[in-house]
């Protein structure tokens, strides 16, 4: 069985992470993906992140273009030049969706705008990304997820204890662009399946700011409700649930209870640590009590979870009913037994000896990973695609004496 997605075309005009987020996840669905790249490329291309840039074993673009842009097929057009924009309607005539992160003056200087699209294109779906949404007084505004998403949202104030001097920052580079990035092509193929029932090809906004209030929604939801700020940070004794927490094991690593049942798992969890008789402690007995004497009971807990290294506590941990799991690192996972025989990470091959590991599309169909294939290099397609749209080997040299393809 092919992918789900096979026999869709989508023209894509974006850069950075979050628009082309939403492209990798359709292209990995099957669908053809075509990049229209300006002649200077995608700036994410020469993007340095945690200190490992282009050129970094044989990849001329950043690792991070590669993930973003996986197997699509790139283009470079200068769309500002006259006649260019002719040439993307009518690679838009045999198209599904046409996808971009452009601003609303630049999609309008273009003449690439909703109408101009919809209204010689009227079957196909107008998917575009935003910082803050199409309404309101930033509509024009860009958005990057560190401001947008992590910030704006109330992610980055969440997450920062109240004793440091400044917000913490993103765990990582495009950490809200992926989220975003994966929500808006879901809604993208709500409306590929709508057109399909209906005949109706829609408007679909993904935005940075929607994704990141939606991950805080208990938390703008609860703050309404009471009339409060910011919900209470839980600290380490903030918590009224012991087993529900971080522990710290005699090799430095860290173990994280999930227990939110903590009556039900109390007795199993004290046994397997070798402390049954913390169960009927007087200050441990009952979830109040473990409420009341919680800065005991979490130190009695961290004073145990000490003697032991994390290899010595995982078979331990596995013989009580109780939820748990590693806090791993980043460079582990790609070793994660259940993310390797799920196939959570995929290796794709170059074929020219190079070789990246990615994270596969985070939905699978009939219980196996979508496959994916490798980042294209800039305009590696032009002359594959515009042959494809019935122009012949003169009109494309000629548009390339033009300047309209690179």
């Amino acid at each position: 069985m092919g992918k789900p997605l096979e026999g869709i075309k989508v023209i894509e005009v974006s850069m950075w992470a979050m628009v082309p987020s939403a492209g990798a996840v359709l292209s990995d669905m099957g669908a053809t993906v075509i990049k229209i790249e300006p002649p200077s490329g995608d700036p994410i291309r020469q993007l340095n992140a945690g200190g490992i840039g282009p050129g970094t074993a044989g990849f001329s673009s950043s690792f991070m273009y590669e993930i973003y842009n996986r197997g699509k097929r790139s283009v470079t057009m200068d769309l500002n030049v006259e006649g260019a924009v002719e040439v993307l309607h009518k690679m838009l005539e045999g198209a599904d969706v046409f996808l971009t992160s452009l601003l609303p003056g630049a999609r309008r200087k273009l003449k690439i705008d909703i109408p101009d699209i919809t209204g010689r294109h009227p079957n196909v779906i107008y998917a575009v990304g935003t910082g803050q949404g199409a309404h309101g007084p930033d509509a024009e505004k860009g958005g990057y997820d560190s401001i947008s998403f992590w910030a704006r949202s109330g992610v980055a104030s969440a997450v920062t204890p109240n004793d440091l001097p400044y917000p913490l920052g993103m765990p990582g580079g495009a950490f809200g662009d992926g989220m975003t990035g994966a929500i808006f092509a879901g809604g993208i193929c709500a409306a590929i399946a709508q057109r399909e029932r209906t005949g109706k090809a829609s408007i679909v906004d993904g935005c940075l700011l929607a994704t990141g209030m939606w991950s805080m929604q208990p938390g703008i939801t609860g703050c309404s409700l009471v009339g409060w700020e910011e919900m209470p940070k839980a600290g380490r004794t903030m918590m009224p649930n012991p087993l529900v927490n971080n522990y710290k094991t005699s090799d430095g690593r860290y173990l994280a209870l999930c227990m939110l049942q903590g009556q039900r798992y109390w007795p199993g969890f004290c046994t397997a640590i070798g402390h049954p008789e913390l169960i009927n402690d007087p200050r441990f007995a009952t979830d109040a009590d473990r409420a009341a004497n919680i800065t005991e009971c979490i130190g009695a807990i961290d004073a145990i979870f000490a003697t032991k290294t994390l290899a010595e506590w995982r078979p331990i941990l596995l013989s009580q009913d109780g939820q748990w799991d590693t806090v791993q690192k980043v460079g582990e996972l790609a070793r994660d037994a259940d993310a390797v025989a799920n196939g959570f990470v995929q290796e794709v091959d170059y074929g020219d000896g190079r070789k990246l590991t990615m994270v596969s599309t985070p939905v699978q169909f009939d219980r196996k990973p979508l496959k994916t294939g490798p980042a294209p290099e800039m305009g590696q397609h032009n002359d594959e695609v515009l042959a494809e749209l019935g122009l012949s080997e003169d009109e494309i040299i000629d548009l390339k004496v033009a300047g309209i393809i690179y």
